[in-house]
């Protein structure tokens, strides 16, 4: 595939890369207790590292997002890292800023800040709140309180609600989403949810906020993750096939606050999406390309509504098209966009969308459980119920 020069605005594009990725198991919320979620954040880091062929000792820049709890200079004393050059965090964002983590990273290393950026989240909602949960106040703000809204499914439920009204998108679609990412957690022996699910048993689950189902909220884990980002230059000379970050941009449109999660007086005319239009029009500018060109796709799936607003907000889908997209098997295996190939938050696990950045990496090596065929170039994005979005463009 030809691509154009990126954006010259953005001297980062294709400079760094992704040389190690990591992870402990994951459990479901209250799984693990034999480690605490320090613990786990520590493992995977080294795990990280030995996948790239590094020392931990060799690490000295740190990028996170989501207000991870494990501030760098813990790490680095508990790893014994005699160097901390750089540390960075996403601000606010919570599962928004995943991608922009590793963002920050390529950014840092292009301007020699440091030479090998890890960046991670832990996460053991076992040992601490629970993200899901109803509460009497909600946690972003008291905007919504006197409205009824205090999860994240309620919050969300509206805006796909919207997106229902204004294209008349069929409620079923949904089970298709939840069905195909199941599937593909069926072949993946680190995913949580392994047992083939049927759209009737998806039809007959639970009501959680309408128009959502039990099987279209994602998952509440136990569990950690780390990627090592360093220059493409020393990347080559590393353990492992590097996955280029050709492209990663974050973003807000116009007059979103908070977006669903914080203040919930998002523009009429662009409430019936994710917030993603201008991230995405940022990140295929810079990358030089355009949506046709994937080969394959880790879309955040807090919720199945939230994948399929992001397929159009992505340009994937036409506005009003994504519910046909999904429907005639455009995520599957054999479908146009093979989409969330590990089983995504939805099946594999929930790390507020740090194991779709891990997935995206297998897909670039070849060494996914649900591999695509000659897989060159993968999109991953992050965010689903907050304003702020951020997403990359990894390539061989």
């Amino acid at each position: 595939m030809t691509r154009r020069v990126p954006d010259s605005s953005a001297a980062f594009a294709d400079t760094a890369a992704i040389a190690g990725i990591g992870a402990t198991e994951f459990a479901r919320r209250g799984g693990i207790t034999d480690r605490t979620e320090f613990a786990l954040l520590c493992e995977a880091i080294r795990k990280a590292a030995d996948d790239a062929g590094i020392s931990t000792d060799e690490i000295d820049g740190f990028s996170s997002y989501a207000t991870e709890r494990h501030e760098p200079v813990l790490v680095q004393a508990a790893l014994g890292m005699p160097e901390l050059r750089w540390s960075n965090m996403v601000w606010g964002a919570g599962g928004g800023g995943s991608t922009a983590s590793l963002m920050n990273a390529a950014m840092a290393v292009h301007a020699g800040l440091c030479n090998y950026v890890v960046c991670y989240r832990s996460l053991c909602q076992g040992q601490y709140e629970r993200f899901g949960q109803y509460r009497p106040r909600p946690t972003a703000g008291s905007f919504m309180a006197p409205f009824g809204l205090m999860s994240p499914a309620q919050m969300t439920a509206l805006t796909f609600r919207r997106h229902m009204h204004v294209h008349d998108t069929p409620v079923e679609a949904l089970g298709h989403i939840a069905v195909t990412l199941r599937d593909y957690a069926a072949r993946n022996p680190a995913a949580l949810m392994r047992t083939p699910l049927s759209l009737a048993e998806h039809a007959a689950s639970r009501r959680i906020a309408d128009p959502f189902r039990l099987y279209d909220c994602c998952l509440e884990t136990d569990g950690a993750a780390a990627v090592i980002v360093t220059s493409r230059e020393r990347a080559r000379d590393l353990r492992r096939r590097p996955a280029r970050i050709l492209a990663a941009a974050q973003a807000s449109g116009d007059r979103w606050g908070l977006g669903p999660m914080g203040s919930h007086n998002m523009p009429i005319e662009t409430y019936h999406s994710i917030n993603a239009r201008e991230t995405g029009r940022i990140l295929f500018g810079m990358a030089g390309m355009s949506p046709s060109d994937l080969d394959v796709a880790q879309i955040y799936d807090a919720f199945t509504g939230v994948l399929l607003m992001g397929l159009e907000d992505y340009g994937i889908c036409e506005p009003g098209g994504a519910a046909e997209f999904v429907m005639s098997g455009g995520l599957g295996p054999e479908g146009k966009l093979p989409t969330n190939t590990a089983g995504g938050l939805l099946s594999e696990g929930y790390l507020q969308g740090f194991n779709l950045i891990l997935e995206g990496v297998r897909q670039i090596r070849g060494d996914s459980t649900s591999q695509v065929a000659d897989a060159e170039t993968c999109l991953v994005t992050s965010g689903g119920g907050q304003a702020h979005k951020s997403a990359m463009i990894l390539a061989v």
